[in-house]
């Protein structure tokens, strides 16, 4: 990803979202041919000189100030999310050659985990939303039309936003599908600013942006947003209405990998529709299919380069 190019385009979203009167500004009453603050307010609310921020903003600065950063975050009333992606635009790690990226696995160790939680549906993710592993009952949950294996082959390996977007069956799925594709991209936008460098990253947005407009369309308006807890609500074709709260646990073995648990308050409906679901699921091979082609207390290489991504995505 440009980080250049994202910096501009986030920092114009993030002006035009504001009126001059929102931040004590006179409007004199004038139409205006763009929509939010123009670049000589932002900069004045900002002290900085309008030259300065034009450069920052047409990509031409990459030695802001922290001082600077802080008080463009604090004139457009950035988010903490957001301002942590400001940083991250601003401030790109030194370009590396990229080699292809290796095919990822999860470890034998949480296969053996997510596999022993047959009432909770787990998945384990990279840091691409690509699915490495999923025990059963995760997979009936979210995509019990796919083949339970295809986590174990790189070349049809699942990925759960492209699945958001391009797949029928997942869009269906979601009773607020909108909403959810809101929270996707805006997660994908913060993991994309902390790894620039990251090949299969670019690939997976690129083809995104060509394949669904509503991806390009989000896109274009550069949501930013953390998403490690929450709450889904879904209709699934087999036991109906569920509203399930989510947790991504991030591992720490170097690997990027994180684990995607759902739950229902117990003896909730949603509860007893897991239950359901569960016992149908019975007898399906479970996330233990191949084990991980890595030594035993091998430290696991990381897998984007540049800084591991802070950011969770939703699943």
């Amino acid at each position: 990803m440009d980080t250049a190019t994202a910096l501009g385009e986030f920092l114009r979203t993030r002006r035009a979202q504001l009126q001059p009167e929102d931040v004590g500004l006179p409007s004199h009453g004038t139409r205006r041919r763009v929509p939010g603050l123009r670049r000589e307010e932002l900069a004045l609310l900002a002290g900085v000189s309008i030259t300065y921020y034009t450069h920052l903003e047409q990509g031409q600065s990459t030695n802001a100030s922290d001082s600077v950063l802080d008080a463009l975050a604090r004139a457009l009333r950035l988010t903490p999310d957001e301002h942590a992606h400001l940083l991250d635009l601003a401030r790109p790690p030194r370009a590396k050659r990229s080699a292809p990226p290796r095919p990822e696995y999860a470890r034998d160790t949480t296969r053996r985990l997510i596999g022993a939680m047959p009432q909770v549906p787990a998945v384990v993710l990279d840091g691409r939303n690509n699915v490495l592993a999923w025990n059963p009952l995760a997979h009936a949950l979210l995509a019990g039309h796919l083949d339970v294996a295809s986590p174990d082959d790189p070349s049809v390996r699942p990925n759960l936003t492209r699945m958001l977007f391009l797949d029928p069956h997942t869009r269906e799925l979601y009773t607020d599908w909108k909403g959810e594709a809101r929270v996707a991209l805006a997660a994908l936008r913060l993991v994309a600013g902390r790894n620039p460098g990251d090949r299969a990253l670019a690939e997976l947005i690129g083809s995104l942006m060509l394949q669904s407009p509503d991806f390009a369309a989000l896109w274009s308006k550069h949501p930013v947003r953390d998403c490690t807890v929450g709450t889904k609500n879904l209709h699934h074709p087999a036991v109906g209405p569920l509203t399930l709260d989510f947790e991504n646990l991030h591992l720490t073995d170097g690997t990027n990998h994180r684990m995607l648990l759902y739950s229902a308050p117990e003896s909730s409906p949603s509860d007893a529709a897991l239950r359901m679901l569960s016992s149908l699921t019975a007898g399906t091979a479970g996330a233990e299919a191949r084990p991980t082609p890595r030594p035993a207390c091998t430290p696991a290489p990381s897998a984007t380069p540049g800084r591991p991504p802070r950011a969770g995505f939703t699943g």
